[in-house]
C-alpha cells in the first residue's frame, strides 16, 4: 500500500516550507517601535523583513510603555554609588528612603526622561512594633540567591516601565492579575506612586521565567518625574539588552506587555543576564 506523505508523484515540484517565525525580537534602539497587533508594519522584525509572530490582543497591548528606570542592586548605597561612578564617571546622589519596603536608594538622571537607581536595604528602616511581619522586599532584596549575588558586588538587577496616564495600573492588574503582579503604593518623600511587586518581593514571571529581565511595572501618582528633579547628566542609555535561558516565554510577556521594542532579548545556556550601554563624555560605557 502507497503510504500518503512519502512520495511525491513524477514532477511533483516539493512544498516550500513555511519561514521559520523567530521566537526572540530584537529592540530597535535607532527607530523604536510599539508591537500593534492591528499594524503588521510597526510589528517587531517588520522592518527587517521577518516574518510576524501573531499574538493576541490584550486590553493594553496596543499601547507600548515607557522605560522608566533602571535597577543597580547593592549591598549598600556606598557599594553601588562606587560602582556606577567608576563606570559611568558620574555618582548617583539624592534619592531617599522607602518606608515600606525598608529599602532606599540613590539616582542619576539619563538623557530622555529615564534614570537609573542604586538600591539598598535600608539598615535604619523603622521596625514594627505591632509584632506583625514585614511585608517582603521588592526587587528579591531579601532572597539568599540575591545575598550571594551581591557578595561579589553590585549588578545591574532590573529595570522598571512605566505605565502612562489616562491608562490605569491597577485595573490593568485587576483585570489580568495572572499576568501582572499586585500593584503596591509606595512613597518617597513628595512622590508616590503604584508599582508592580509580588507578595513574596520577587521578580515579576511569566510561566516560571522571569529573573529580573521582566519589567515591573510603574504610575506615578505625582505629576512630576523623579528625572526633572535630578541634575543633568551627559550620560544617555544607548541599548538595554538581555539574555535568558527561557527566552521563548520572557519574549511572550514582553509583547504582551507592550515592552519588546525596549530591549533586545537572546537566548542563552546560561543564567539570565540583563546589560545596559552608555553613550558618556568619555565612550561607550557597559553595566552588568
Amino acid at each position: 500500500m502507497k503510504r500518503l506523505g512519502l512520495h511525491r508523484a513524477a514532477g511533483e515540484r516539493p512544498r516550500a516550507k513555511p519561514a521559520q517565525t523567530p521566537s526572540v525580537w530584537p529592540a530597535d534602539p535607532a527607530n523604536g517601535y510599539a508591537y500593534d497587533p492591528g499594524n503588521a508594519a510597526a510589528a517587531p522584525g517588520a522592518r527587517s523583513g521577518l516574518p510576524q509572530k501573531p499574538f493576541s490582543r490584550s486590553a493594553m497591548t496596543a499601547h507600548s510603555l515607557r522605560l522608566d528606570h533602571l535597577v543597580i542592586s547593592a549591598r549598600t548605597l556606598d557599594e553601588g554609588t562606587q560602582y556606577v561612578a567608576d563606570t559611568l564617571g558620574v555618582a548617583p546622589a539624592g534619592g531617599g528612603a522607602h518606608p515600606l519596603m525598608r529599602t532606599h536608594n540613590r539616582l542619576l538622571n539619563l538623557w530622555g526622561g529615564v534614570y537609573l537607581e542604586v538600591i539598598a536595604i535600608d539598615p535604619q528602616a523603622a521596625v514594627a512594633t505591632d509584632g506583625a511581619a514585614p511585608r517582603a522586599r521588592l526587587f528579591a532584596l531579601d532572597d539568599p540567591a540575591t545575598h550571594a549575588r551581591l557578595e561579589k558586588g553590585p549588578y545591574l538587577s532590573h529595570w522598571v516601565a512605566r505605565v502612562d496616564r489616562p491608562k490605569r495600573l491597577s485595573d490593568w492588574q485587576t483585570q489580568y492579575p495572572q499576568r501582572i503582579a499586585p500593584i503596591v503604593p509606595m512613597t518617597r518623600g513628595d512622590f508616590s506612586w503604584g508599582l508592580s511587586v509580588p507578595d513574596d518581593g520577587a521578580f515579576p514571571a511569566w510561566q516560571g521565567a522571569g529573573d529580573g529581565v521582566l519589567p515591573s511595572l510603574i504610575q506615578w501618582d505625582t505629576p512630576r518625574h523623579p528625572s526633572a528633579a535630578l541634575p543633568e547628566t551627559d550620560i544617555a542609555l544607548k541599548a538595554l539588552k538581555a539574555t535568558h535561558p527561557q527566552a521563548d516565554a520572557i519574549a511572550a510577556q514582553l509583547h504582551w506587555l507592550g515592552a519588546a521594542h525596549l530591549i533586545a532579548l537572546e537566548p542563552t545556556e546560561g543564567a539570565a543576564a540583563l546589560i545596559a550601554e552608555f553613550e558618556t563624555p568619555n565612550g561607550l560605557r557597559t553595566l552588568n
